[in-house]
């Protein structure tokens, strides 16, 4: 039976990642299956996220892993000699998310070829590209024959095979996020049901408004974490929308996020004037959707 939750190691990293890196645990640990951020020297953890580019975050992350056999991702270039994946900088948390499950599925480091990380989160099954790396290191000696997993293909790699070992009850697992409102408004049902998905599967729980005038309602009846916002619908527009939730005293600090098809800098100069944090280009694109939440709501993740 597959874990649910399950804890990572960050070593190394500039101070600037570091804090978009709490941010982004923040909110992986919203979802099912969980990942959280422990303390450096907290007990083994499920996985290492290492600096691949910072030779002493290596050297530490080789003390700390000194078996190889616990799960790693690298962030760099390279996947400093071992036999585990690797994403190149900068950090897209799409791939960092889907890099941690497929982390938690394979088998042990001895049968795991080298490969940079490079898949679709939606893909049932996990493609990695290989790369020209060095050969994997021996297994160790004192391991049974029959405790050592079987090969599996070099490209692909199915999820949830192997069970984690998973740190013992308290042992620093942080309690469950409760689920935040955050609106959508838009008049469009697609786009509802798109940004739904996304932010449902965070914890979030999503409102819909169809005009301004409803959303501008719904916000004097309950507090929203973060507002996305469409520009162009019937009645007021989005700008105006924005500067009214952004001008009440109650909802000044909710992040407002414009959702548009229009991305001059006319329009995105608008969109800073009426006091909006961060603007979106439709269709928008998940990636920016996870990075625009990671950047705006650490607070509240």
């Amino acid at each position: 039976m597959q874990a649910d939750s399950y804890s990572v190691e960050v070593i190394g990293f500039s101070e600037a990642e570091k804090l978009l890196l709490s941010s982004a645990f923040g909110l992986f640990s919203r979802r099912t299956p969980r990942f959280f951020q422990q303390e450096a020297g907290a007990g083994q953890p499920n996985v290492f996220l290492v600096d691949a580019n910072d030779a002493a975050a290596v050297e530490r992350y080789r003390e700390r892993n000194a078996s190889g056999n616990v799960p790693t991702i690298f962030i760099g270039d390279s996947s400093c000699g071992t036999n585990w994946p690797s994403l190149v900088r900068p950090i897209r948390w799409l791939k960092l998310l889907q890099a941690l499950e497929l982390a938690m599925s394979l088998p042990a480091a001895e049968a795991r070829p080298k490969a940079v990380v490079d898949f679709d989160i939606t893909s049932p099954s996990l493609a990695a590209t290989p790369a020209a790396q060095p050969a994997p290191a021996k297994a160790a000696a004192s391991a049974p024959a029959s405790a050592r997993p079987a090969p599996v293909s070099p490209e692909i790699f199915v999820a949830k095979t192997v069970k984690p070992v998973s740190p013992a009850p308290g042992a620093g697992q942080p309690a469950k996020s409760q689920a935040e409102s955050v609106l959508v408004v838009d008049d469009n049902l697609t786009v509802r049901e798109f940004m739904k998905s996304k932010l449902a599967a965070f914890n979030f729980n999503v409102d819909y408004a169809e005009s301004g005038e409803q959303a501008i309602g719904l916000t004097g009846q309950k507090y929203y974490a973060c507002i996305f916002l469409d520009v162009i619908m019937p009645g007021i527009d989005g700008y105006q929308v924005c500067k009214l939730i952004k001008s009440k005293r109650a909802t000044p600090k909710t992040t407002v996020i414009m959702l548009t098809s229009k991305d001059s800098p006319f329009d995105k100069i608008r969109g800073s004037m009426s006091g909006c944090d961060a603007y979106l280009t439709k269709p928008v694109d998940e990636e920016k959707l996870l990075e625009t939440i990671v950047k705006f709501l650490p607070d509240r993740t």
